[in-house]
C-alpha cells in the first residue's frame, strides 16, 4: 500500500467516519480508531476536542493539509468580508487540486495533488503544476492532450459514488471543466457533515 493510500485510510479510521464516501473505506467494516487501543477510544470529547476534530477532518478531507497551509488559508478567510467559516470553505474549494477532484478527473484528492504536480493540467491553456493554485470564477481547467488516456482518468470518470457539483461545469468527452462560482458550505457535496464554524471557534480560542 502506498503512503498516500495508507494516509487516506488512516484519516478515515482516525475520524471514525468515511469522510470521502468511498465504498472501500475501512470505516465501513470497523468504526473504531486505528492501533491496538482503537476500540477503547470512545471517551466523550471536550469542547476543545470537538473543535480540534472538526479542524482535523476538514484538513484531512483536502488531502491532509499541513497546519501551516491550513492556518494560512484560515487567516485569509478571516480577512475577507463575510462569514469566516463560509469563506474558508470557498477558499478550499478554489484550490486547483480540489477542482480536479470535484470534476471527477481523478478518483481521490490525493491523486489530484499528484496529478497537478506531474504537470497534467492546464488552466486557461497554461500548464499549472501547483496543487494549491487558486482558480477564479470562469477559469477553464483541462487535462493536457497527452494525459487524457491515462488509466487513472478513465477510472475516475466512470466513478458512480460521487457526482460533479453544479459550481463546476464539466465536459467529460473533452476532459475540460469550468469553475463557474465559489460555493457556499451548503453547495459542497461532502459525504459527511463538515463544521467550519467549529474551526473558527478553535482558532478564536487557540
Amino acid at each position: 500500500m502506498t503512503k498516500r493510500t495508507s494516509a487516506k485510510y488512516k484519516i478515515d479510521r482516525r475520524m471514525g467516519e468515511n469522510i470521502w464516501g468511498r465504498a472501500k473505506s475501512p470505516v465501513n467494516r470497523r468504526d473504531y480508531g486505528p492501533g491496538q487501543h482503537g476500540q477503547r477510544r470512545k471517551t466523550k470529547l471536550s469542547d476543545f476536542g470537538i473543535q480540534l476534530r472538526a479542524k482535523q477532518k476538514l484538513k484531512g478531507y483536502y488531502g491532509d493539509l499541513t497546519e501551516k497551509q491550513f492556518r494560512r488559508i484560515y487567516a485569509e478567510a478571516e480577512r475577507i468580508k463575510g462569514d469566516t467559516g463560509e469563506n474558508l470553505i470557498g477558499l478550499l474549494e478554489r484550490r486547483l487540486d480540489a477542482v480536479i477532484y470535484r470534476a471527477k478527473f481523478v478518483p481521490t484528492i490525493f491523486a489530484a495533488r499528484q496529478f497537478v504536480n506531474h504537470g497534467h493540467i492546464t488552466v486557461n491553456g497554461t500548464r499549472v503544476n501547483i496543487p494549491s493554485y487558486r482558480v477564479k470564477e470562469g477559469d477553464v481547467i483541462a487535462i493536457r492532450d497527452k494525459s487524457k488516456q491515462l488509466a487513472i482518468v478513465l477510472e475516475a470518470v466512470g466513478l458512480v459514488e460521487r457526482d460533479v457539483p453544479d459550481y463546476v461545469e464539466v465536459d467529460h468527452s473533452k476532459l475540460t471543466a469550468t469553475f463557474t462560482r465559489t460555493p457556499s458550505l451548503a453547495d459542497v457535496p461532502y459525504a459527511v457533515q463538515m463544521e467550519p464554524n467549529l474551526v473558527v471557534e478553535f482558532y478564536a480560542k487557540n
